[in-house]
């Protein structure tokens, strides 16, 4: 019987990698609505910013892993230039979006959430 050593770490795929930890921001994002507790004007406010940046950057991650030294710092400055200039141009004009200045913090606290932990958990070959 073959003993696998203990400090081998499991790795996944880039792309499962990806989708289970942008999957609960989705989920987040999906059900705001029916939150019920407190900060509830907070959580309905701001947490759809929040949750959408977190996840489109594990989306655009794969398309910018190609740059493996800076790929997710371009992931996260893609992201954030698409998020926050859907804020700024009114949701394109194919969107219903309102404007709030608070809007363009949240998109930045996803983003940076994301990419934080993206680096943490790469770091423990995740």
């Amino acid at each position: 019987m073959i003993k696998t050593p203990k400090h081998i770490a499991f790795k996944l795929r880039p792309e499962v990698r990806n989708l289970l930890l942008g999957l609960p921001a989705f989920v987040l994002f999906m059900f705001k609505k029916q939150y019920a507790g407190p900060f509830q004007d907070l959580i309905y406010s701001y947490a759809g910013n929040v949750t959408v940046s977190f996840f489109l950057y594990f989306v655009c991650l794969k398309l910018c892993l190609t740059l493996p030294r800076f790929g997710r710092f371009i992931a996260a400055a893609l992201v954030l230039v698409c998020v926050e200039s859907f804020e700024l141009f009114d949701g394109f004009g194919f969107m219903t979006n309102t404007y709030d200045s608070f809007d363009l913090i949240a998109n930045v606290i996803g983003v940076s959430l994301a990419l934080s932990l993206d680096v943490i958990l790469s770091k423990k070959r995740l």
